[in-house]
């Protein structure tokens, strides 16, 4: 591996937005915002969405159709009973 060449490898806090919670992690990432851990205090990133908000992973998945794409396929197709 060349020297100098590579960004910093440092720890991270990712917070979810919506739910609050930290994910202290290792990323190349920086940021200018802090947040205190434990006594140490770790550069932080915002996140819209991680696994603790993600419908996937908390099991409350909502079919979110702006456009209406889902009703025409349906009307067009039919609804399998």
């Amino acid at each position: 591996m060349k020297q100098g060449i590579h960004p910093e490898y440092r720890p991270l806090v990712f917070r979810d937005r919506s739910t609050g919670k930290l994910f202290l992690t290792k990323s190349t990432r920086t940021s200018d915002h802090t947040v205190e851990i434990d006594g140490q205090t770790y550069p932080v990133v915002d996140v819209d969405v991680s696994s603790d908000s993600h419908p996937f992973w908390t099991g409350k998945a909502k079919l979110i159709d702006s456009e209406g794409r889902v009703e025409a396929f349906e009307r067009r197709y039919g609804r399998k009973g």
